[in-house]
């Protein structure tokens, strides 16, 4: 936390958010790898990562964990129920249809946030955001040009309901500023975990994957979902929830190219300009707000040193 705290504000919430999407982008990928039934690797995802999620929060809070929970509120609660929704969208969509389909709506994520940030929290983005909100979309749609009359309608929806629900997740988290909200995802684990256990016990001969999918299922669902995401869920305590959902772009450029690699898919000349087109967008747009927040400190610096040499010559 030391390294933290000699950053900016706005630097500390760049590395949570970019760091949490990077982790997270070999999900895709190993929930195609896995290859389980929907009910069975919502279980395994919802059961696990809240295992996670709460080793991450005693680890974090020690002896304060249970304070922790109780500064979030039922607007934790409604953030651990907006996030089960999430984890359904997405897994399923994955499921569905598509990966390219699931992309390109997840894409529309930061410009559903920064709607709903102008009407419920007044937030005013600059127009440099907006920009890059429309330069990263028509990238990943590059990118997921191939696919996109691929998919089925029921594959489209769920990603839509994964865009729409993590939109407002953040949103909802803006509310609260300074609490943060992340240890409330184990309650989002147990609600996937537990319903989607219904339907895997319901169905037909029940029965435990096979070890190299259970070796995937336990990497993915204990490990990377719970790191990477507690990290993403702490983006808005430091960052407007449409830039947080920008950044998780990351995600989907990095794992569109491991998918590539790991599957040996050739990737089309188009989806190749796409990726280059996000990337260097949100590369653009950072080196340019650092250049920014570099002139404004000097400018502070500035006006200090002449108040402190008008103070003692007086």
């Amino acid at each position: 936390m030391s390294l933290l705290s000699n950053l900016s504000h706005r630097q500390q919430g760049l590395l949570l958010t970019g760091g949490g999407a990077l982790i997270m982008a070999p999900d895709a990928l190993l929930i195609k790898v896995a290859d389980l039934p929907d009910a069975e690797i919502l279980m395994w995802r919802g059961f696990l990562s809240g295992l996670g999620f709460l080793l991450i929060a005693l680890l974090r809070y020690g002896r304060g964990t249970l304070a922790a929970y109780r500064r979030c509120g039922w607007t934790g609660i409604a953030v651990a129920l907006l996030f089960s929704l999430t984890t359904c969208g997405f897994v399923l969509g994955n499921q569905y249809t598509k990966a390219g389909n699931v992309l390109m709506i997840l894409a529309s994520s930061p410009l559903i946030a920064a709607v709903l940030s102008w009407i419920i929290l007044k937030e005013r983005l600059p127009r440099r955001t907006w920009l890059a909100i429309v330069l990263c979309m028509a990238g990943v749609a590059m990118i997921a040009l191939d696919d996109a009359g691929a998919g089925s309608w029921i594959g489209n929806a769920f990603a839509l309901m994964a865009a729409t629900t993590l939109a407002i997740n953040f949103t909802l988290c803006r509310t609260r500023p300074g609490v943060d909200m992340s240890p409330m995802l184990v309650f989002n684990g147990l609600v996937v975990g537990s319903t989607a256990g219904l339907f895997w016990l319901a169905g037909s001969e029940p029965s435990l994957p096979a070890a190299n999918q259970l070796a995937v299922v336990i990497l993915l669902c204990l490990i990377i979902v719970p790191c990477g995401v507690t990290l993403l869920q702490r983006g808005p305590l430091y960052l407007p929830s449409a830039e947080v959902g920008l950044l998780i772009l990351l995600e989907v450029v990095i794992g569109t190219l491991l998918a590539w690699w790991i599957l040996a898919e050739q990737p089309a000349p188009m989806a190749m300009v796409g990726g280059v087109l996000v990337l260097g967008t949100l590369g653009a747009k950072g080196l340019y707000e650092r250049r920014l927040e570099l002139k404004q400190r000097a400018r502070l610096d500035a006006t200090l040193s002449i108040t402190v040499d008008r103070s003692s010559t007086v």
